[in-house]
């Protein structure tokens, strides 16, 4: 006996696929979906010849029909930037594991890309968005383009960069607490010139941050000196800005508020002053990957990227699969962990 098996490279559509099994176009349509009023029998015939003759379902005339395409919006500020790389990878893989497919726009932190992006996931008909806020449209003050979301009655999830003025569920960490708990560290070490440098002052949680440095000198005894804030904010030379701090300024400690300014810092301190290096602990915003990059390695505040991801992908998903999209809005607050080295 010769059996002979065929392969089909070219996809069939459900119609084409009924009439070479010789049943109702309804019929192959439950089979695949496990419908209880299609025996067994029929079910195991009809998906074995849907993977030989290669049938997949047509997911647009699908998300025509039932009004939803299983498929989330993302935009992000920069791609570049560890962190929302891994919130990204967070998203995917909670949306994968739950059958939603993911579209990635960057807004390159400007507000009219940001809006262009909604606009264009809109038209693609995406189910809900994920969502970071652009610098501009933080600085400006300017979320009129977010609002087409709710017009449209699509779920919304803001996470790490959010704003009052958007009604929404929100995944964000506790900024000053964190920076405050940090700042602590370093006193409890005798440190009492304790820099800070930021490149995100013009962000909101940026100041949170300054303010959780600030308030931990003061609970302490310590009085704020100003003159040991380093603001690397858009600056088109950083390096120079840190080689002049150091050779203006004598500090014992470091709180960095973002992940570039922390490998910079951390960089140029082992270069300009080596014989103090490791005396001056720096604290900035990073994860394990990232700290191994700076040696000695640098002491970081662990956001938990990859869980934030998850769990706005997981709010999103809930409220689109209760298609409520009207109760209450959600703030959680995910833990920070400190990690010495």
């Amino acid at each position: 006996m010769i059996i002979l098996t065929l392969c089909y490279s070219v996809m069939i559509t459900l119609k084409e696929l009924a009439k070479q099994l010789n049943v109702s176009v309804s019929t192959v349509s439950k089979a695949l979906h496990d419908a209880k009023d299609i025996s067994e029998g029929t079910k195991k015939r009809i998906k074995e010849a849907a993977q030989l003759y290669n049938y997949r379902p047509n997911k647009t005339a699908l998300a025509l029909k039932v009004n939803k395409t299983n498929t989330i919006g993302v935009i992000i500020p920069d791609i570049l930037n560890p962190f929302f790389a891994q919130v990204l990878h967070g998203i995917e893989d909670y949306a994968t594991e739950h059958n939603y497919d993911t579209i990635v726009c960057v807004s390159h932190d400007q507000l009219k890309k940001e809006a262009q992006s909604l606009d264009l996931l809109m038209q693609g008909r995406v189910d809900g968005f994920i969502l970071s806020l652009s610098s501009e449209s933080l600085a400006q003050d300017n979320f009129l383009h977010i609002d087409q979301i709710a017009l449209n009655k699509k779920g919304l999830v803001l996470f790490d960069r959010t704003t009052d003025q958007v009604d929404c569920d929100k995944v964000v960490i506790d900024d000053k607490r964190s920076v405050y708990d940090a700042t602590r560290i370093l006193i409890s070490k005798g440190k009492t010139k304790i820099a800070f440098v930021s490149n995100i002052e013009d962000l909101n949680l940026g100041q949170l941050r300054k303010e959780g440095y600030e308030n931990a000198l003061r609970d302490h005894g310590i009085e704020v000196n100003y003159s040991l804030n380093l603001d690397l904010t858009g600056s088109s030379d950083p390096h120079g800005l840190i080689k002049a701090f150091l050779s203006m300024q004598e500090i014992d400690g470091v709180i960095s508020a973002d992940n570039t300014s922390s490998l910079m810092f951390k960089s140029i301190l082992k270069s300009e002053r080596p014989d103090t290096n490791s005396e001056i602990p720096l604290i900035g915003f990073s994860d394990e990957k990232n700290s191994l990059l700076s040696y000695p390695r640098i002491d970081y505040i662990d956001q938990n990227a990859m869980k934030i991801g998850s769990k706005a992908a997981e709010l999103l998903i809930n409220r689109l699969e209760s298609k409520d999209l009207t109760s209450k809005p959600i703030t959680f607050e995910m833990p920070t962990e400190i990690h010495l080295y």
